[in-house]
């Protein structure tokens, strides 16, 4: 399949899906969290998509793709530990908890291969 857009990459799906599921989950949590761990957390998790994006579209620059790709990274990391926090608060299941995180790695796993290898993804034009 070619990539024609960072909608197109396996990451940005994984990390979208994730904030996603963030969001769906951080619905039940109580108010006072509003415009702390509810907001911080869906930021975090969304931005990861925003910084593959923008990554994307600076693909022609190695430089440039390689600062925004660590921004997406940066912001994979804040999210697990908002997950932490949320863990810890009981605010989520330990299941959940576990399987939230296990994706939010997986995600940075997949980050940190394009950021040691990121020719395949720069712009040959």
């Amino acid at each position: 399949m070619e990539i024609k857009s960072a909608k197109d990459l396996r990451v940005y799906k994984r990390a979208y899906k994730l904030a996603m599921d963030i969001f769906t989950l951080s619905k039940s949590w109580p108010v006072e969290e509003k415009y702390s761990l509810t907001d911080q957390i869906r930021r975090s998790s969304r931005s990861v998509c925003t910084n593959l994006r923008e990554s994307w579209a600076k693909r022609r620059y190695e430089a440039h793709f390689i600062s925004k790709l660590t921004d997406a990274d940066g912001e994979n990391g804040e999210t697990e530990t908002w997950l932490d926090f949320a863990k810890d608060c009981k605010y989520l299941e330990i299941a959940e908890f576990n399987r939230l995180t296990e994706e939010n790695r997986a995600i940075g796993s997949m980050l940190g291969g394009m950021l040691n290898n990121p020719k395949p993804f720069l712009s040959r034009k």
